[in-house]
């Protein structure tokens, strides 16, 4: 090689090198969102997708300017906090909490400055997890999607379609830490009702299998779901329990009644997800969640899946159709 070829290939190589060095160095500050579930990866996909969307519609777009991690406790509530700790100590940017009370409980012991968006069903003010809806303080905001108030609503939807049945169920997570006040809101809108209460516990497929057998033994005649993480992710096999024991069922997700479920009322879960993808999005940006407010759902969806309800033999009232938001025939 001649010596002026050598130093132009040299030449080229020192200016290469700060471009490549530049280029990698700014791959690797990209900022890191960690999402934390009590779910599991397959349960949440269409969630996850409805996140990243939030955050899209502010610019940030995972593996280009934005890396997501992921932890998944696959319904072991057990093992969130150590989850928790190895995103902390990646360290990320914000962390995503969802799947439940759990899951927002853990990220919040594991830090105190990293900025932490929720997506929650309890009341994230009783909880202490922030000090007001308004103005939360501290590193950490989100959205509410007020499940806990909608199980009284949900036992008199359910009564006014099943008006004869003398005994409801109610399913319950007894490793929820929100459980105690599902089952008061539950008990008290039986009562008003002047409805027999059995209360079924289950936190492992086994479980689920054993409490359904439990409510026939016991002579439920409708059964409500509680919103729980644990029970999303075994929703086929719930929704298929409830169809061989033929007992009319309402559920917290519309998930549950597209896929087979009698009846569902609540918000929607793939929204929530999106809107907090969006808050995420904009605290990468800069914005405080101290000063975001929570977020809190304006709409709530009545699904009736009339398909099911002709299997069991109900006849929908017409004043439950004409109030619900999507009838699946």
């Amino acid at each position: 090689m001649r010596r002026r070829d050598f130093i132009t290939l040299l030449g080229n190589a020192v200016i290469a090198w700060p471009q490549a060095a530049r280029a990698q160095q700014s791959a690797s500050v990209l900022p890191v969102v960690g999402f934390l579930s009590s779910a599991s990866a397959e349960t949440y996909k269409p969630y996850v997708s409805a996140y990243q969307s939030g955050l899209n519609e502010h610019g940030f777009v995972e593996g280009q300017n934005v890396t997501i991690e992921f932890r998944w406790a696959e319904g072991h509530y057990d093992r969130l906090p150590s989850l928790a700790a190895e995103l902390v100590s990646r360290p990320v940017t914000v962390i995503a909490a969802g799947g439940g009370l759990p899951s927002v409980l853990a990220a919040k012991a594991a830090t105190a400055t990293i900025p932490i968006v929720f997506t929650l069903g309890s009341d994230p003010v009783k909880f202490g997890i922030v000090a007001s809806l308004n103005r939360p303080g501290g590193n950490i905001t989100g959205v509410s999607l007020l499940a806990y108030l909608l199980d009284a609503k949900r036992v008199e939807l359910l009564h006014e379609l099943v008006p004869s049945s003398k005994v409801f169920a109610m399913l319950v997570n007894p490793g929820n830490t929100q459980v105690e006040a599902q089952l008061k809101d539950f008990q008290t809108a039986t009562r008003s009702l002047a409805i027999g209460q059995i209360i079924l516990e289950a936190s492992t497929e086994r479980d689920i299998d054993a409490a359904f057998a439990s409510l026939v033994q016991q002579h439920a005649n409708a059964l409500v779901v509680s919103g729980d993480p644990f029970f999303l992710s075994r929703r086929d096999q719930i929704i298929a329990l409830a169809a061989h024991y033929m007992i009319p069922s309402i559920y917290d997700w519309q998930e549950f009644a597209k896929a087979g479920g009698l009846m569902s009322y609540g918000v929607s879960l793939k929204d929530a997800y999106r809107q907090a993808g969006a808050y995420a999005a904009r605290i990468l940006k800069g914005e405080r969640p101290s000063d975001m407010p929570v977020i809190q759902p304006t709409k709530f969806e009545l699904v009736i899946n009339l398909r099911i309800a002709k299997v069991l033999g109900i006849a929908v009232p017409q004043t439950l159709l004409v109030a619900a938001d999507e009838v699946i025939d």
